[in-house]
């Protein structure tokens, strides 16, 4: 794990990088969702990296070993940060990927970043901006976790997060989302979640995206369901749909194959094979 100090903050993340060669093709930055850290990308570091791939792996503002900001933290400044690093890193484009909140982060970066971009893949995750119902609960999460901290809404949202035919079937796996979670300091989650409650409608920038494109998700998603995928289908043109079956909040972890396959589709298309 390496740290730079970008946007007036320091960031904790992973660059296969610094173990030997840049690497062969367009880079690959993912960025974890909430209440996570960049260890969610486990398989796919361990598959793509030791394939010669440049993997680019950070933990967001308030997450993991990055510095926790308290107060509200915008999708804006996440995608800032992540731009940030990358100027730190000498990468100008990369194919940038995103679960969940990384993957509505992915969205803003691409629409505030477009030339930056080389391919996108947007992984259980929505494009549509918050409703009042949903702001109001984000803001009394957010008040809820401070004062409470993780662990009692991390162990209620697990059987969201992991299947719970996983949780049996997997538990190596869901003991490891369960830790991240558990982990994750209650400032910078609940700073995220107010900055959640404000995001905007990416639905008309979604129509303009021309790069490759990746929807993931998993068949039994309950926070973003296969609608919310399709949806984001219908407005990228040319862009790919995969639903994994098996899989709820987080196929990447619960069905790491068929994420891999099909995120290694994606880069073969970026890369022009």
């Amino acid at each position: 794990m390496s740290t730079a100090s970008v946007g007036g903050i320091t960031i904790g993340y992973y660059d296969s990088a610094v173990r030997g060669e840049p690497g062969e093709g367009v880079p690959l930055v993912l960025i974890h969702g909430h209440p996570f850290d960049r260890s969610m990308w486990g398989p796919q570091v361990a598959e793509f990296a030791a394939a010669g791939r440049r993997v680019i792996t950070p933990d967001l503002r308030g997450y993991g070993a990055s510095e926790v900001v308290p107060g509200v933290t915008p999708l804006a400044a996440f995608a800032g940060d992540v731009a940030a690093l990358l100027d730190h890193l000498g990468v100008g484009e990369a194919v940038v990927g995103g679960l969940s909140m990384g993957g509505q982060i992915v969205m803003e970066f691409h629409r505030r970043f477009p030339e930056r971009v080389r391919g996108l893949l947007l992984a259980d995750t929505s494009p549509v901006a918050e409703t009042a119902e949903g702001r109001r609960w984000r803001h009394e999460m957010a008040d809820r976790l401070v004062r409470e901290g993780l662990r009692g809404y991390a162990e209620e949202v697990l059987p969201r997060m992991v299947a719970p035919y996983n949780i049996e079937a997997l538990p190596a796996v869901a003991e490891h989302v369960l830790a991240m979670m558990c982990s994750t300091p209650a400032q910078g989650a609940a700073a995220a979640l107010r900055g959640r409650a404000e995001r905007p409608d990416y639905t008309d920038s979604l129509t303009g995206v021309s790069v490759p494109t990746l929807i993931a998700v998993g068949r039994d998603d309950e926070f973003t369901p296969v609608a919310d995928a399709e949806l984001m289908h219908r407005l990228i043109p040319g862009s790919t749909l995969t639903v994994i079956p098996g899989a709820a909040h987080m196929p990447n972890l619960e069905r790491p194959a068929e994420f891999n396959q099909a995120l290694r589709a994606l880069l073969k298309e970026v890369d022009g094979e």
